[in-house]
């Protein structure tokens, strides 16, 4: 049996249903463990996730249960690892039942039957082939806020460009170091004057959660704020991203997801070239894993 942790906010939680879906789609047994949103897990963090998957409509999930991830791990997973244990894991992690994400694509888990997975699973490569499939399962419920419905049919009657401008805890210290300065003022700038290139009259419609300073940023007939979706009503936001025929998204894997689930032919993908700053840029792997995208380094170069 292969076994999905389920943890991180929206995005994530997509991405490792997507992985749980691809595993099944192959053939295998396979499970998410959604102990991560117990509560004695999240009264430990610092930034809790409420578990919001199971609030699409339709989804097709097998939970884990903690019989069968005691099975698995033959030791509940948050214990120590001993030294021997550790060692294996890193000699071979066929060796031991846990293996945690370490690079940005392990393709050698796909060949696996029975192992318990940590990590975000990201990479469009390890579902790529099935997104026809996610996007047709993965269904947003109505929506109480009629500006939402309004909004949508708004977006399929435009040339409209998602952009999405991720502020708030990035612009915190430690999330800074790791995730600033990556979607910067030119990375947007070379991506809108990208998308006026390519396609005609377009309209852009910014999600961000700093109003102030998009309404100042971004003025103009060509530009809407879409800013009434706030707490658990956020989750509209990328239902809406989905509507726009284009996205640019920051570096974020909510407006990733807003832009694998717009179902329009000839879209437009744009994403920033890294995700965090630890990750170094490598041209030709990142177009090889996220193929379809086009990548905007932080300098704004195409």
């Amino acid at each position: 049996m292969i076994i999905v942790r389920l943890m991180g906010g929206l995005g994530n939680q997509l991405q490792q249903y997507a992985l749980y879906r691809k595993f099944e789609m192959l053939g295998k047994e396979a499970r998410l463990d959604m102990a991560w949103f117990a509560d004695k897990v999240q009264e430990k963090m610092q930034a809790p996730r409420p578990l919001e998957l199971n609030r699409f409509e339709g989804l097709s999930i097998k939970t884990a249960s903690a019989e069968e991830v005691r099975t698995l791990l033959g030791r509940r997973y948050e214990e120590s690892a001993g030294l021997c244990e550790k060692v294996k894991r890193k000699i071979n992690p066929a060796l031991v039942p846990v293996f945690e994400e370490t690079e940005m694509y392990h393709p050698e888990v796909l060949g696996w039957d029975n192992k318990y997975l940590v990590g975000y699973w990201a990479c469009e490569a390890y579902y790529a082939d099935i997104l026809d499939t996610l996007r047709s399962e993965i269904r947003f419920p109505d929506s109480q806020n009629p500006q939402n419905a309004a909004m949508a049919q708004e977006m399929e009657q435009t040339q409209s460009v998602s952009i999405h401008i991720r502020r708030g805890d990035y612009l915190d210290a430690a999330n800074r170091e790791m995730f600033g300065n990556i979607c910067t003022e030119r990375y947007y700038e070379r991506a809108v004057s990208y998308l006026k290139e390519k396609i005609p009259n377009p309209v852009f419609y910014i999600f961000s959660d700093d109003s102030d300073y998009v309404r100042t940023k971004y003025q103009g007939k060509e530009y809407r704020i879409v800013d009434w979706n706030k707490g658990d009503d956020s989750f509209y936001d990328m239902m809406l991203m989905s509507h726009c025929r284009h996205n640019i998204c920051a570096n974020s894997t909510f407006s990733f997801w807003g832009a694998r689930l717009n179902a329009h032919a000839g879209k437009i993908m744009i994403r920033p070239s890294i995700h965090k700053n630890t990750q170094v840029y490598v041209p030709e792997q990142m177009q090889k894993l996220w193929a379809g995208w086009t990548l905007i380094t932080p300098a704004g170069e195409l």
